[in-house]
């Protein structure tokens, strides 16, 4: 499963990668993109901040019931051959 994970992980990258480098030949930077659709990376940074703020109470609220009952669930959990 980890290697999937880092296979796609590579491979969006890399698209990402040529995707770019076509857009820079054709002189489109990101900073116009954004402009375009009504954005500037300042409010983009805003946004991301205000989402951080917003899911990381409601993250370790639901970690504090989920990691106790996976480790009691792992814990219970009859043992496997290798």
């Amino acid at each position: 499963m980890t290697y999937r994970l880092l296979s796609m992980v590579l491979k969006i990258l890399l698209a990402s990668l040529l995707v770019g480098v076509a857009l820079s030949s054709l002189n489109i930077t990101a900073a116009q993109v954004l402009q375009d659709f009504g954005m500037t990376p300042e409010q983009i940074m805003h946004y991301a901040r205000r989402g951080f703020h917003w899911a990381l109470p409601h993250i370790i609220l639901g970690a504090l019931i989920t990691v106790p009952i996976w480790l009691v669930m792992f814990l219970l959990r009859p043992p496997r051959g290798d």
